[in-house]
This record gives C-alpha cells, sequence and structure tokens, in this order.
C-alpha cells in the first residue's frame, strides 16, 4: 500500500474514534454551560463557590438544578405540595394565553416523562410511500380514542416515521397492524441506522445465533 494512502486510513481511522468521542463533549459541555450560565445567578453569594475561588467550577449550577428539582418533586408528593401546586395550576388558568400555554407544554412534559419508559419499543418496516418502497418505523402505542373508533378493520398503530438523518423529525402514521412488518432490531439500532443513512446495520441477531450454533455444533461433533 503506497504511504500516502496509508496515511490516510490513519487520518480516518483517527477520525472515527475522536470524531464522536469530541462532538459528545463538546455537546455535553455546552449543556453545563447553559444550566450554569441560568442557575448560578439565582445562587447566593455565600454558597456559590465562584466567590470564594479564583477559577470557574463547571458544573455546580447543574448539581444545584438537579437537587431542586428532586425537592420540588419530594414537596410535590405529600399532600401540602400537591395543594399548592393545584392552586397555582388555577391561577394560571385564569390567565389568557398563558394558560393555553402552560397546559400544552405541561401535557408535552407528562408524555414525555411519564411514558419515556413505554414509547418506541417496537421497530418495524412499512410500505411507505407506494408499494414496493420500504419504511423504518418506530411503533409507540395502539391508537386510542376517536381515531381509533372511527379507523375500522384490524387494530391500529400509532407510529413515528423519522426523517434521515434528523430523527428529531418525522411523520406520525397510524397503520394497521397486519400492514406493519415487525423487526427484531430496538430502537437505538435503528436509531443509529437512520442518522447513518442506512450506512450502519445492526447486527441480525437470529442470524448471529444460528452461526454460533453451527460453531457449537462443530465442536462437539470434534470433541466426539
Amino acid at each position: 500500500m503506497p504511504f500516502g494512502r496509508r496515511l490516510v486510513n490513519y487520518f480516518l481511522t483517527g477520525l472515527l474514534i475522536a470524531g464522536p468521542v469530541g462532538i459528545t463533549l463538546y455537546i455535553a459541555w455546552w449543556i453545563i454551560g447553559v444550566v450554569d450560565h441560568f442557575v448560578k445567578p439565582m445562587i447566593p453569594a455565600r454558597y456559590n463557590p465562584d466567590t470564594y475561588l479564583n477559577f470557574h467550577v463547571p458544573g455546580f449550577g447543574l448539581v444545584v438544578a438537579v437537587v431542586a428539582i428532586m425537592l420540588l418533586g419530594f414537596l410535590t408528593a405529600n399532600l401540602v405540595g400537591r395543594t399548592l401546586v393545584q392552586f397555582g395550576e388555577r391561577l394560571l388558568s385564569r390567565l389568557p394565553m398563558i394558560s393555553t400555554l402552560y397546559k400544552a407544554i405541561k401535557q408535552i412534559f407528562e408524555t414525555v416523562v411519564t411514558q419515556s419508559s413505554q414509547s418506541f419499543r417496537e421497530v418495524g418496516l412499512i410500505e411507505y410511500p407506494r408499494k414496493g418502497l420500504w419504511a423504518l418505523v418506530l411503533i409507540s402505542t395502539q391508537a386510542k380514542g376517536e381515531i381509533d373508533e372511527k379507523v375500522h378493520g384490524d387494530t391500529i398503530m400509532s407510529c413515528f416515521l423519522p426523517t434521515t438523518p434528523n430523527p428529531t423529525s418525522g411523520f406520525l402514521l397510524f397503520v394497521s397492524r397486519k400492514d406493519i412488518l415487525i423487526l427484531d432490531m430496538t430502537t437505538e439500532d435503528a436509531a443509529k441506522m437512520i442518522i447513518s443513512a442506512g450506512l450502519v446495520s445492526p447486527e441480525y441477531q437470529a442470524k448471529t445465533a444460528a452461526l454460533a450454533e453451527e460453531a457449537m455444533a462443530g465442536e462437539t461433533t470434534e470433541t466426539a
């Protein structure tokens, strides 16, 4: 192999390792900086380590924010806390526009936080946008309410069709269960495949298991 080509391969290999690590650290550092910038001004000076030290302490605002949110959750779990929250919500409900905005944001947070462990547990393929073309979808749950009532036929599933390479945007589709080809891959593997535009394909577990069984059978035969 020519020396120049070898250097290019070394560079690409290093980039493959350093790129994801660097981007992950950058995003984590950016999040810490944003939270610190928002929270630290609210901390009294006598409790802020930056007051006594000659250098900035990154992440202190994030720690304070996490502790404050946990404390708020603890206080809200009892009767007094729930009463105060209900009182505050009644006040917000009387404010025009603010009440609509608050209810929408609260519903989004409740959906994400309370159902995150139940959302997108299955991955499937559907023929979209026409017959013969297959699209990867994340299956959330069975359709409910008016949609389930008015769409006749087989069980209707709520499916999210993400876009490539940004899986945070996409389309909400209601698809008959019989028209969905359920896959064995996890949602994490599906996300990798979507982000990479198909360049990263998850290992097929069934094929791997079959190869492992063949290898074990071969070892058993040799031993015998």
